[in-house]
Parts: structure tokens; sequence; C-alpha cells
């Protein structure tokens, strides 16, 4: 960089990180660009770029307040340096900074994936019916892939307690939407009840649930196929069929009246429709999947839990360092209809 760098963005401490960086970081040179990706998860993703045009990935929590335990960065680490050894596609992991003091947080690096984000419509105009194609069935080998991998073979046979997922889930979110302590949703209540008391057997054995897995956490080939899966900081120990069905409704279909995403890309008439995926997972997968109703409830249940926690953090004036707009009050109307949905899918629960 011929220039000096611009100021580095909330959240990057320049005068600690730049000398950490050559220091832990082979190759490294100062001084360090720093651009703050704005899509992605709530933990915040930043672009690095040295002196010699070298590029990364930093990754740490938001800045200011969020709900408590949901960016434990060493854990995310932990998940993926274990999988770097599956065939499970993640970022190298190359250094991690657990010196809360350097930098006001916990942070890694790892490395920098050039590739196809699928966020929305516009993304997704350029692949043909074959390439989503390819991409769909991508993405649901390699959701198989850490759904069935050996976790103990791995070094996570201890990330989280086995069995009673959506019973842990259910408790994990209701209490802390409780923690945020914004309004009354008698709602949820009622829902969590009626979850709680209609949660089916498991019929797999708990695998590793990433929590978010969809085409926005996911980077795209030139071949079109998944090349690195980001976005672990959700990722537990699980029934994959409640973590399939999570993933499941973000793959709107036309005519969908409620989506998770403002812009589905699967909106795009490339994509085959919901049913197929459903189809091709338990094809691949040779997975019971007779249950989904049930987890189609509780996903949006749990999305209204966790769209909650933004809506409390909105109020609070506090957005992690990513950029906001809008009225927050329109977060707490989409998460009241999140329950609704909620509600009228369960009402097909025994």
């Amino acid at each position: 960089m011929d220039n000096p760098p611009p100021e580095a963005p909330r959240g990057i401490d320049r005068v600690r990180v730049d000398p950490w960086l050559v220091e832990n970081v082979p190759g490294a040179t100062a001084p360090f660009r720093y651009d703050l990706i704005a899509a992605g998860g709530s933990n915040l993703t930043f672009r690095v770029t040295d002196a010699a045009e070298h590029v990364w990935a930093l990754r740490r929590p938001p800045v200011g307040h969020a709900l408590p335990t949901a960016h434990d960065m060493h854990r995310e680490w932990r998940i993926m340096a274990a999988l770097e050894r599956t065939a499970v596609p993640v970022p190298a992991c190359i250094a991690y900074c657990a010196d809360v003091d350097l930098n006001g947080a916990p942070f890694y690096v790892m490395s920098f994936v050039e590739g196809l984000i699928v966020r929305d419509r516009a993304s997704a105009v350029g692949l043909t019916a074959q390439d989503a194609d390819t991409a769909t069935d991508s993405l649901i080998d390699v959701q198989i892939a850490f759904h069935t991998v050996d976790l103990d073979a791995i070094g996570l046979g201890d990330l989280a307690k086995r069995g009673d997922y959506v019973g842990r889930q259910l408790n994990r979110w209701r209490t802390q939407v409780e923690r945020a302590n914004v309004r009354e949703l008698p709602l949820m209540v009622e829902l969590h009840e009626r979850l709680l008391a209609a949660k089916p057997v498991e019929q797999t054995a708990p695998g590793l649930a990433h929590g978010d897995y969809r085409f926005d956490n996911t980077i795209l080939g030139a071949d079109n196929t998944v090349i690195a899966v980001l976005d672990w900081e959700l990722c537990t120990i699980g029934d994959p069929i409640a973590d399939f069905a999570w993933s499941l409704q973000y793959w709107a279909d036309p005519g969908d009246e409620l989506t998770f995403l403002s812009d589905p890309p699967t909106l795009e008439p490339v994509f085959v429709r919901s049913d197929e995926v459903v189809t091709r997972y338990a094809t691949r997968s040779g997975f019971d999947l007779s249950d989904l109703p049930y987890y189609a409830a509780f996903s949006w249940w749990k999305q209204a839990c966790i769209v909650e926690g933004a809506y409390a953090r909105r109020l609070a004036g506090a957005t992690g360092g990513m950029r906001s707009t809008g009225d927050p009050a329109d977060i707490g109307r989409r998460v009241d209809r999140m329950l609704e949905h909620a509600a009228d899918l369960a009402a097909d629960v025994r």
C-alpha cells in the first residue's frame, strides 16, 4: 500500500493489532488496512490487507452489549481448527489472540477465501439452473458431512452435552430472551411449553449442528461447490434433523408469506423448491425426516428469540459495530410475526 492506511474501523485497535499481526501471522507486513465486512453473523469479520496486498480475515465479537454465551471466540476457533482435518471445507486457521487487553476482546485470523457468497437474488442472477443445482447438492452434501463427522476422532466430543438437543435449545433461548428483559412475550412462553411437551424422540445420533447453515454462510468456488463454511458461532452437538430443518427455513419458495431472509436467493427460478431439498437430504443422508413439521415450528420459534435479542440490542443502542438503519419497532413486529407463524405450524404438531 503506497498511501497511509485509512483509519481502522471500530473494533480494531491498530496500534496494538498491527504489531501482533506481524509477530503472529506468517508473511504479514505492516501497515494493514482493515475493512469491515458488513454482512454475515453477529460476530464481526474484517478483511485485513497488508503492505504487500496479502489478505486475511480477522474475526472478533461485536462491540457493545450482546446476549451472554453468544460470542465465544475460542470455541469457534476450536471448531474450525478441528474441521480442517475433515471433509468439511473451512478457512485455514492461522492465529488466535486470547489477550482481551490487546483489542478489547479475543479474536482470530484465518485465511481469506475468495469466491461467491449467495446472499440475495442479485448475487444469484449469474447462476444457471445447472450451477444452482450443483450448488444445492454441494450445500446438502457438506451439511451431511458435518452432521456425520466423528466428533471424538476430531477432538470435539466434549464440545457440548449429547442428547435432548431441542430441550436444551428451548430452555437456552427462552432464558436469553428473559435476560434481555425488553417486553412481555406470552406467545413465546406458550410456544415454549407446547414445544417442550411435544418433543420428538431423536431419530439420529448426535452430530455437529452448525446452527445457522445456509448459502450466505458458505462460499462457492468456481465450480459452484461449497469451498468454505463460515460463521460457526452457534455450533454445538445436536440433532442433525433439527439443524437441517433450521437451514430449510432459509430456503424460501415463491408464494411464501414470511421468510427468514429479506431477499432470499432461492426465489430465483434456477433453484429447486424446498420439498426437493428435503428429498435430496433424506436420500443422501438416509435419515428419517418424519418429524420435520415439529422442527419447522421449533425453528421459527427459535429464530424469533434470536431476533428478539437483536431488538433488545437496538433498543439499548448497541449494534455491535455493525451499521443499522430503520425503526427498531419493525424488528419487534417481525418477532411477533415469527411467533405467530410458529404457532400456526405448531397447531399441526401432536
